[in-house]
């Protein structure tokens, strides 16, 4: 038999965009202490300084911004669990873009972010249709869609700048359940099945993997992390092998190693 087919998770539109205004309000507050050196310094991600980070969090808000002011295309032609493999295929393009953004901002990256949240919120207030379809780099998606990717990217880059600068950029509740459903969710959809359940409390729990599938009782195959763990396994920042051994991951059954499978975006 075939695997049953991801069912797509509702998101509702406008706690979403409750949690985006409020995670990019965060860390607006932290990207303004910022110094030149902590602009200037290192963060894990392969070329980018904090600067480049803080010119990536501007795009990431500016382009949702733009694209509220122009007419709405006919139809959504991109769904959110067929985004992330769609992004990867365009991470080239975003690099530049980002690297020629943190350039043209130089001294002002900060204040240009700091421009880029006070502009989201009057883009997104009321009145609200979150099934409106939103250009985006790719295609378009569905406005609520488009605010659930936007909740993953403050999560990830938010991680990201706590990593880099030491800062503690609190982590709003809602998006990173947010981030964590959809990553759960695009595991499930890139491997699909029911051998393995994956669990992120208290957020999401997912089954992938063919395979028998768990009916009744506890399954044979669980992995079971907290959401920041995930949110950095499932993106790139960390390693399946090293999480294991710090026991950040519990993982039991003969095929609840997802190494193999992981990261689904980055």
């Amino acid at each position: 038999m075939p695997p049953a087919k991801q069912r797509t998770r509702s998101y509702d539109a406008v706690k979403t965009r409750t949690a985006v205004l409020a995670q990019a309000a965060a860390l607006r507050s932290a990207v303004g202490t910022l110094t030149p050196e902590q602009l200037d310094g290192p963060t894990r991600l392969d070329g980018w300084r904090v600067r480049e980070l803080v010119a990536h969090l501007s795009m990431v808000l500016g382009t949702l911004t733009h694209a509220l002011t122009l007419p709405a295309p006919p139809k959504a032609g991109l769904t959110l669990l067929e985004w992330p493999a769609r992004v990867r295929s365009v991470a080239g393009a975003i690099d530049d873009d980002v690297r020629a953004g943190a350039e043209a901002a130089g001294d002002g990256v900060a204040d240009a972010f700091g421009l880029a949240v006070d502009a989201i919120g009057p883009a997104l207030a009321d009145p609200f249709d979150g099934d409106r379809p939103v250009m985006t780099r790719l295609a378009p998606m569905r406005l609520t869609d488009v605010l659930v990717t936007r909740c993953l990217e403050l999560i990830v880059h938010t991680d990201d700048l706590n990593d880099a600068t030491g800062l503690d950029v609190p982590y709003d509740r809602q998006a990173l359940a947010t981030a964590v459903r959809l990553l759960a969710d695009a595991l499930a959809a890139d491997a699909p099945g029911g051998a393995v359940e994956v669990r992120i409390p208290p957020f999401a729990v997912v089954q992938c993997v063919e395979g028998p599938r768990h009916t009744r009782g506890t399954p044979p195959n669980v992995v079971e992390t907290d959401p920041l763990t995930w949110v950095r396994l499932a993106t790139g920042r960390a390693g399946w092998a090293a999480e294991l051994d710090a026991a950040r991951i519990s993982a039991s059954g003969e095929r609840a190693d997802l190494s193999g499978l992981l990261p689904v975006l980055g």
